[in-house]
């Protein structure tokens, strides 16, 4: 329990940190703030969902097997990348360019493409119904991000 708990607050925090690195996205490409503010309010709902988990009495009784990367230091890694990400681009922001293959790569990291998995997985439990129906507007967030470069280059 100690080591899936670990796992849940690493994953609550790639969501938060991806939510803070998409607002500067969104504070910094005027023209594009609707396609990042839609990202931050979904990374923002997927760590809702995640911390109202661990709000319940008898926490992981039902959590879905297959919704957290079994890689912690995967996890922890990508946090780390996404915070120096956040430090460097709060004063500077990178080119529209970057900053849309830098959500794609990161979108493609472990915890995130494990949460697209888990939501395109076939639902075997209660629990998952209920995540993949909290989540049923969040759309493959890879998938966009490759669908805006298409459309805006």
């Amino acid at each position: 329990m100690p080591a899936l708990q670990k796992h849940l607050d690493e994953s609550i925090k790639l969501e938060l940190n991806l939510a803070k690195l998409y607002t500067i996205f969104h504070d910094s490409f005027s023209e594009d703030e609707d396609f990042w503010w839609e990202l931050t309010m979904e990374e923002q709902g997927h760590a809702s969902l995640l911390q109202q988990e661990k709000k319940q009495p008898q926490p992981m009784e039902f959590f879905p097997d297959n919704l957290l990367s079994t890689d912690l230091q995967s996890l922890i890694d990508t946090n780390t990348k996404i915070t120096a990400l956040i430090n460097k681009y709060s004063d500077a922001p990178p080119s529209k360019n970057e900053a849309l293959q830098i959500a794609l790569d990161l979108e493609l990291a472990a915890g995130e493409s494990h949460f697209q998995q888990f939501l395109d997985s076939p639902t075997n439990s209660l629990s998952s119904t209920i995540f993949k129906q909290l989540n049923q507007e969040d759309c493959d967030h890879a998938e966009r991000i490759r669908s805006y470069m298409k459309e805006n280059k």
